[in-house]
């Protein structure tokens, strides 16, 4: 094994490693954009990510200057990153001298940086693009198959450890609302149970004066509930007439018809 595909297993196992519990995201991808310069050989790498509105953000670069020159790509919407992320593609520009016409301020800003080349590598997951890879060159050069393959490799990693981070704590937020859901119902169950105890009424009555207290005062059923069991709250509970019970004030010879 050369030198060369000893860095790229290393790489691969420590980018691995990171893949574990309470990861952080930030760190995951600085770290992979200082790996992108040092297994591929060029002068700076960065990468963009989507948010959930579809905007392009900079999260992470390997130089202050190429942190710059995403940040100018993202506010102007023009530049190698965006047009990866639109069309899912690789994107390159072997010479940045030539490149004015079709990014005006970003050839500029990049020559200016002390770049002569860029390569953008979409990160996918199938049809979803989540961001991009970015690669820039101090010289105009042509990157060769196996280094771009390599860069999307890289990128590929990256995609799926976040897509994996995402995926992880939507799962925890959807766990979370359902017990929060769980733990409000066993509340309103107790809560019902100890009105209907101490009103000796129905289940049934119980939770209906439960309901009409908490719309009353405009207040989450939950939190009447609560201070019900911790005995803060007492609320009134009546039973219900009977179904088909003609209430007293209505039956036939009723002294208050008279």
């Amino acid at each position: 094994m050369n030198t060369l595909d000893q860095r790229v297993r290393d790489t691969f196992v420590d980018l691995a490693d990171t893949l574990v519990d309470d990861y952080d995201v930030i760190e995951f991808v600085e770290g992979l954009a200082t790996r992108v310069v040092d297994l591929l050989e060029i002068g700076a790498s960065g990468l963009v990510l989507a948010d959930h509105h579809g905007s392009l953000n900079l999260v992470a670069a390997s130089s202050e200057r190429t942190r710059a020159l995403q940040l100018l790509q993202v506010h102007n919407a023009e530049g190698p990153c965006i047009d990866c992320y639109r069309s899912g593609s690789v994107v390159s520009c072997d010479d940045l001298s030539t490149a004015d016409e079709r990014w005006p301020r970003f050839a500029r800003a990049a020559r200016s940086a002390g770049f002569a080349s860029v390569h953008a590598l979409p990160m996918r997951l199938r049809d979803t693009v989540i961001g991009t890879l970015n690669m820039f060159g101090r010289r105009s050069e042509h990157l060769d198959s196996g280094k771009l393959e390599l860069g999307q490799a890289l990128a590929d990693v990256a995609t799926i450890g976040i897509l994996h981070e995402r995926t992880l704590r939507q799962h925890e937020t959807v766990a979370e609302q359902l017990q929060a859901a769980l733990n409000s119902r066993i509340l309103i169950e107790q809560a019902k149970g100890i009105l209907a105890e101490r009103h000796r009424v129905s289940v049934a009555d119980a939770f209906t004066a439960l309901r009409a207290h908490a719309r009353h005062h405009q207040r989450k059923l939950h939190d009447v509930a609560g201070n019900v069991v911790d005995g803060s709250l007492d609320v009134p509970a009546e039973p219900r007439p009977a179904s088909g019970a003609v209430p007293p004030a209505r039956r036939h010879g009723d002294s208050s018809r008279r």
